[in-house]
C-alpha cells in the first residue's frame, strides 16, 4: 500500500507577507530581552559585615546597572577572594587595603605564595574596619605599653586577629616572651569572649565596624574597656604601611565608655578583576555613584561611602572603566 502523502500548504507571496507581519508584530508586542550578565562579588564568610556590605552593593548593581545582575559570593578565607579575582573567576571583591598591599608586594602571608597579583584594579573605598584593643577593667591596662606582662588572646594562627597582633607586636618590638600568656582562641562558640569574661584572658583585639552589639554586650557583662592605641610606634606603623590609618570612634557610639577612642584601622575597598571590561565597570560606577545614599543608609559604618574618594598608593591603579567614568562626570 503506497504511503499517504502529506498535504503541503502552498507557500505563496501572500504567505510570506503574512509571516513577515507576524514576526514584526511579535517583536513589537513581545520584545526579546537580552540575557543579563551576572557579576560575582566576593566577600568574607556569611555573617560578617563584609558579606552584609557585599549584598547591599550587589542589590544596587542589580537594580540600577543596566543589563547587569550581581551576586555576593562568600569565601572561606581572604586569600581565596584575591586569587579568584586575579584569575577572573569573580569580577569584584571586598578586600582590605593592607592585605591588598601585602599581596602585590609579596609580604606577610603572601611572601612564599607563587602567585603574581597583577590583574587587579581598585574601584572605590567602601568602609573602615577598626582594630580596637579592649581590656578587662581590673587588668590595669590603660595604654598600649601596659599590655606587656599580661594574658592576651592573639587568635588562631593565620587568622585576621593573629595577623594584626603580630603587626602590632612588630611595631612595638615585642615577642610572645613579653606576655604572661598568649592564647590562640577563636571566636567560634564565643571561646575568646568567654575566656575574656572569666579572666583567663585580660586583653584582646576587636576587629570590625561600629557600632557593634557584641562589643556593647562585652562592655555591659564583662567590664570591657577600650584602650587607646595611638603612640609613637603605631604612628610609625601607619606611616610605613599605607594600608593602615588612624581611626577615631566618637563618644556617642558607646556612651558607656564616656569618651572617644583613638585607635587604628584599615580601609576595605571594592576591587575589580582586570578582566572586567570597561563598559561594565562604567555601568557599575554609575549605579554606585548615583545611588550612594542607599548604601550610606544601610549601616553607620557605610555613611562615608563615596566612589570618588582618593585611596592610598599601594601599587594598584584604578580600573580604566572607573577612571573613564570620573573623566566623563567632570
Amino acid at each position: 500500500m503506497a504511503p499517504t502523502q502529506r498535504s503541503l500548504i502552498p507557500y505563496s507571496r501572500y504567505t510570506r507577507s503574512a509571516l513577515a507581519l507576524a514576526i514584526v508584530l511579535s517583536i513589537t508586542l513581545f520584545p526579546m530581552r537580552t540575557p543579563a550578565s551576572e557579576i560575582l562579588l566576593g566577600t568574607d564568610a556569611v555573617g560578617t559585615f563584609s558579606h552584609f556590605a557585599g549584598r547591599a552593593i550587589s542589590r544596587v548593581i542589580a537594580q540600577h546597572a543596566d543589563g547587569q545582575q550581581c551576586r555576593a559570593v562568600p569565601a572561606p578565607d581572604r586569600i581565596h577572594n584575591l586569587t579568584n579575582l586575579q584569575g577572573g573567576s569573580i569580577d569584584l571583591a571586598l578586600i582590605d587595603i593592607s592585605r591588598l598591599h601585602d599581596a602585590v608586594r609579596k609580604k606577610g602571608d603572601f611572601t612564599f605564595l607563587d602567585i603574581q597579583y597583577d590583574n587587579l584594579a581598585l574601584v572605590a573605598p567602601v568602609y573602615k574596619r577598626t582594630i580596637l584593643l579592649i581590656a578587662r577593667a581590673d587588668a590595669g591596662i590603660d595604654a598600649l605599653d601596659d599590655l606587656k606582662g599580661k594574658k592576651i588572646n592573639a587568635g588562631p594562627p593565620r587568622s585576621q586577629t593573629d595577623q594584626e597582633v603580630k603587626r602590632i607586636m612588630g611595631a612595638k618590638g615585642w615577642t610572645q616572651a613579653d606576655f604572661t600568656a598568649v592564647d590562640a582562641l577563636p571566636p567560634t562558640l564565643s571561646q575568646d569572649t568567654m575566656a575574656f569574661c572569666h579572666g583567663t584572658v585580660q586583653a584582646m583585639l576587636h576587629i570590625g565596624v561600629h557600632p557593634d552589639s557584641a562589643l556593647q554586650k562585652l562592655v555591659e557583662l564583662c567590664n570591657a574597656l577600650p584602650v587607646d592605641m595611638a603612640d609613637a610606634d603605631t604612628t610609625r606603623m601607619i606611616q610605613d604601611h599605607p594600608g593602615y590609618l588612624p581611626v577615631q570612634i566618637p563618644e556617642n557610639v558607646y556612651p558607656a565608655f564616656g569618651r572617644s577612642i583613638t585607635t587604628i584601622g584599615v580601609t576595605v575597598a571594592l576591587v575589580a578583576s582586570g578582566s572586567l571590561d570597561d563598559a561594565t565597570m562604567g555601568e557599575i560606577m554609575a549605579a554606585l555613584d548615583q545611588h550612594r545614599q542607599t548604601l550610606q543608609n544601610t549601616h553607620p559604618a557605610m555613611q562615608t561611602f563615596m566612589v570618588d574618594v582618593t585611596m592610598p598608593e599601594i601599587g594598584i591603579a584604578r580600573h580604566p572603566g572607573a577612571a573613564a567614568y570620573f573623566e566623563q562626570r567632570r
